[in-house]
């Protein structure tokens, strides 16, 4: 193989002396750095607890399926990210706060339209008064 000639060259002394020997080692530790690498995995599976993550995936994935848009992938560019995630929530954010100001500026024209109502109501009453007034003196 390919790796086992780079490590005989690296070693191409001790190749020389001893081939079957070389061989021995290569396979040895080729198998001790595989397993080590295994190791090392499962130890990040189990900190991270990738295995519960990865059957979480596995159920988007599944749920997803039957989606007929494309999934959202990041475009590498932040800002583009970023603009393509918020500026949809800040639109509709905008029409929500709109709806709500329209709603406030009736609700304060009403209370103006009330204000002034009561307010040529008091004029009236305080002439029907002066009326009385001047009537009974």
């Amino acid at each position: 193989s390919c790796s086992y000639q780079r490590f005989v060259n690296c070693y191409r002394c001790f190749y020389k002396l001893q081939p079957q020997l070389t061989r021995s080692i290569y396979d040895q530790f080729i198998s001790q750095l595989q397993a080590s690498i295994k190791e090392e995995i499962q130890e990040v599976k189990n900190e991270g607890n990738l295995e519960g993550l990865f059957s979480s995936l596995d159920k988007v994935v599944e749920e997803a399926k039957d989606r007929e848009e494309p999934a959202w992938r990041p475009s590498g560019i932040p800002e583009d990210d970023v603009r393509s995630a918020m500026v949809p929530y800040f639109l509709k954010h905008r029409s929500y706060l709109r709806r709500v100001l329209r709603e406030k500026e009736e609700e304060n024209r009403k209370v103006a339209e009330s204000v002034l109502m009561g307010r040529d109501r008091i004029a009236e009453l305080q002439q029907l008064i002066q009326a009385r007034q001047q009537a009974w003196q």
